[in-house]
């Protein structure tokens, strides 16, 4: 279905009607049968996951998959977990959010020129997706992709398996990636140029806002905050209230 979407709303609608992957449509729905226990009133979304953004965003920021009780039960990507808080709170300060929380799907939050996606769109078990379920649902960012072509300028990857999951595809979608590849580091900075006639895109590595991470100190709001504030800029954006203050 992915090739079909002729626009970005069209796309979005289409992956929530994806069951290509046997073991993540089993777990997805699953957690929505069984829920936790904070979230047991609730109808789980227990779907794939569409991205989240307006369709002229300069910004992609690329994550893993939606998260069990997160996006899989609000329907929308980064929402309803401590990840989409972190995240959201650090878009929120720069400006490229319109609220600093991001609890369920009706809560009225707004970005501005940035669109969030991940590679795999169902939740996966463990938070793992196997490299297959990569693979298969990787037509779907491919499109996405496509779409964005017009206006994306800068692709931030939340750790290692978004930025290994998005080169072949920024490849696949006519731009340059560097032979041998780039490898993921915090605050690595790719610049890629276009196959043929088209803008050049910088792609950026980010630990992911994983609490793992967050809850450790890998990876503090100051250092998450440089990347998306960095990665603006290189996408065209007008200065942040960061850099503003």
């Amino acid at each position: 279905m992915a090739p079909q979407a002729r626009d970005l709303a069209g796309l979005d609608a289409a992956v929530s009607h994806c069951y290509a992957c046997p073991r993540l449509v089993e777990w997805r729905e699953e957690v929505g049968r069984v829920r936790r226990r904070s979230f047991a009133d609730q109808a789980y979304w227990a779907r794939a996951v569409p991205g989240f953004g307006p369709a002229d965003a300069s910004l992609l920021l690329v994550g893993l998959a939606p998260a069990a009780h997160g996006g899989n039960r609000t329907g929308r990507m980064f929402t309803g977990d401590r990840s989409g808080d972190v995240l959201v709170a650090a878009l929120h300060e720069l400006g490229l959010a319109s609220q600093p929380t991001s609890t369920s799907s009706d809560d009225g939050l707004r970005l501005h020129g940035v669109r969030f996606t991940a590679p795999v769109h169902c939740a996966p078990p463990d938070n793992k997706p196997t490299t297959a379920e990569r693979d298969t649902c990787r037509p779907w960012l491919v499109r996405e992709l496509d779409l964005l072509r017009p206006t994306v300028r800068a692709v931030v990857a939340l750790g290692a398996f978004g930025w290994q999951a998005v080169l072949p595809v920024l490849a696949g979608a006519g731009w340059t990636v560097p032979r041998p590849r780039p490898a993921f580091g915090h605050g690595a900075r790719v610049l890629l140029e276009p196959v043929a006639d088209g803008p050049a895109l910088t792609l950026f590595g980010c630990y992911h806002v994983s609490q793992q991470n967050t809850f450790t100190g890998r990876l503090t709001p100051a250092m998450l905050r440089d990347v998306l504030a960095e990665a603006w800029q290189a996408a065209g954006g007008e200065p942040t209230r960061r850099h503003q203050g």
